[in-house]
């Protein structure tokens, strides 16, 4: 059974700092590109930062520079270090897994907020 679980979202004021975690098993992890997604009230899901099997990055204009998603192998764990947060950055945010199939965890609420 594949399981993907998030944690490390909370309450945070502006200008602050949160680090999700996302521990997958199940899945032979080393070969999966990890994606964190997150979707605000009202909006679509949208894809934030993506790191490939080999270690690439790719960041949404909107957080780059403030964000950075790193992968530990030996530890089935994608992170997202997330500085400099913005009440706009408030959203559910989702580890998703891809190779010949796509896994979604189950999301963690991140608020910036006063």
């Amino acid at each position: 059974q594949v399981q993907l679980v998030e944690s490390g979202g909370g309450l945070v004021q502006p200008g602050g700092s949160l680090r999700l975690s996302c521990a997958a098993s199940g899945i032979i992890f080393s070969i999966y590109n990890m994606d964190w997604y997150r979707q605000a009230p009202g909006k679509q899901r949208e894809l934030v930062a993506a790191i490939t099997s080999g270690g690439s990055t790719n960041y949404a204009d909107s957080v780059k520079g403030r964000f950075t998603i790193s992968r530990d192998n030996a530890k089935n764990t994608v992170y997202l270090q997330m500085n400099s947060l913005k009440p706009e950055d408030t959203a559910v945010y989702y580890c998703h897994a891809q190779w010949t199939r796509h896994y979604w965890g189950q999301g963690t609420q991140v608020t910036v907020s006063l």
